[in-house]
């Protein structure tokens, strides 16, 4: 009797990974070959031993960092780094034996360097086209694992859901097992079965050819996944628990340890951001001083009044701060705004949704002008350099906003807004800025943010908000 087509699939994959080990390996010493040959540097008997101890080092090193395990679902920044701290432990094993052996001096330092710092882009692109190929079969049906889910609540469902949304990850999940008869009624958008009670999980194992076994059941069930754990560790499937997290709205935590105890951080640490921060709004207020310049007397010559203006707006940990734009209405604004919201129906309706008015009568020309370039907000990056602000943050709010639409709402929501800096660009101001109407949706884009927030995600956000300032749409 032939074995079961999964099974067939399953060994060929981790055929494929065994290869692609022997093949990196292969690439560490026919690189270094090649980089010999290309700067026509002699090759001499210490070549020769450099060859074979970089193959075994790297053998060993790659499967000590487990770089052949399964890539399902990982973004491929997590395999880069992965590969690179392999690398980085040959390299530093080899420069070890350079100094114990005292031989640096038979190697050529360039092609040594060169060889060092290309070899994790070289190894990335093998693993990266052996991965885009195993993702096209994937999507195609192909070399698929099977998966069951322990918790049919929001919590499973959401976990089912996340593995239709990435089909290349090749894992199908047949069903979910719950203790919860009526959970049944809400798996019709997930068009998945309910495979049976908790319980039942042992039999069905124990009789199906299962991969995963992912346990999305809340923290305060911990009978049920000890159960779990203790029952099916031994029946073929490798088990997951998916923490409960999403409850809190706290899924970005950090596992650390202290002692013998694994703690949770739910203290996101921005020491990057900061650094980030300095540096570019350094730049920015150096190169663009002579705007500055030219802003403060277009404003001085057409309105009364100061250049800039301070507005009280909510910082990190819910403390106030004055952020800083240039002026750009009249002087007595807040006294005309009272006037004008208790004459004008319409223009009071718009501003308890938004806090903004589209045709706002005590905008000066000038300041038009700013608000759609977007150039009143220049002053902010004197905030950043304050320690006030972020360049890429959530949206400054004020005292009233917090109160009425993020904890009124949801609690979450102003917790995780005072766990960071606002910004001076962000989510909102590249994709809607002020053409929404409802203000659910800025408090959906600030908490994705601060969810979400990374080195990469700022850079896109500032390169669209350069062109959105171009651009001016939704600005006003």
């Amino acid at each position: 009797m032939s074995p079961p087509l999964s099974w067939n699939l399953r060994e060929r994959s981790s055929l494929i990974y065994r290869i692609l080990h022997i093949i990196d390996c292969s690439l560490v010493s026919l690189t270094l070959y090649a980089l010999v040959k290309l700067y026509q540097v002699p090759w001499n008997p210490y070549y020769n031993y450099l060859e074979i101890l970089s193959f075994v080092l790297s053998f060993l090193s790659f499967h000590h960092y487990q770089l052949y395990r399964s890539w399902r679902g990982w973004k491929y920044y997590r395999e880069f780094m992965v590969i690179v701290q392999g690398w980085g432990t040959v390299v530093g094993l080899l420069l070890f034996y350079f100094f114990i052996f005292k031989i640096s001096h038979t190697y050529s330092r360039v092609v040594f360097i060169i060889w060092s710092l290309i070899m994790p882009l070289i190894i990335f692109i093998s693993h990266l086209l052996v991965r885009k190929t195993l993702r096209y079969f994937r999507s195609q049906g192909k070399n698929i694992r099977h998966a069951v889910i322990a918790g049919a609540g929001p919590l499973g469902q959401r976990m089912a859901k996340q593995m239709e949304d990435i089909p290349w990850a090749g894992i199908e999940v047949l069903g979910f097992f719950d203790d919860k008869d009526e959970t049944r009624k809400h798996l019709g958008e997930i068009n998945k079965p309910l495979l049976g009670r908790i319980e039942e999980i042992k039999g069905y194992l124990s009789v199906n050819d299962i991969d995963y076994v992912y346990i999305a059941l809340p923290m305060r069930a911990e009978l049920k996944i000890f159960r779990i754990l203790a029952e099916c560790r031994d029946l073929g499937a490798h088990i997951y628990l998916v923490p409960d997290l999403y409850t809190f709205g706290l899924h970005n935590a950090e596992i650390q340890s202290l002692g013998d105890m694994l703690v949770l951080n739910f203290n996101p640490d921005l020491s990057w951001k900061r650094r980030f921060d300095i540096v570019f709004s350094l730049a920015v207020l150096i190169l663009f001083s002579p705007f500055f310049l030219l802003i403060a007397m277009a404003i001085k010559l057409t309105s009364r009044g100061p250049v800039l203006y301070g507005h009280r707006r909510i910082m990190a940990t819910g403390r106030e701060f004055g952020c800083l734009k240039f002026r750009t209405m009249v002087v007595d604004a807040d006294k005309q705004l009272a006037k004008l919201l208790e004459n004008d129906d319409e223009a009071c309706k718009e501003w308890g949704k938004t806090f903004k008015l589209k045709k706002d009568p005590r905008v000066t020309w000038i300041g038009k002008f700013l608000r759609r370039t977007s150039l009143d907000e220049l002053p902010q990056f004197i905030n950043v350099l304050k320690g006030d602000m972020s360049v890429v943050g959530a949206r400054p709010i004020v005292s009233k906003e917090l109160q009425e639409f993020y904890k009124e709402k949801d609690n979450h929501s102003a917790g995780r807004y005072c766990s960071m800096k606002p910004g001076i660009t962000g989510p909102w101001q590249v994709t809607k800025r002020s053409d929404t109407d409802d203000y659910q949706e800025r408090v959906q884009l600030d908490d994705w943010y601060v969810l979400n927030h990374s080195l990469r995600a700022d850079l896109k956000i500032i390169l669209k908000t350069i062109w959105c300032m171009f651009t001016g749409k939704g600005a006003y």
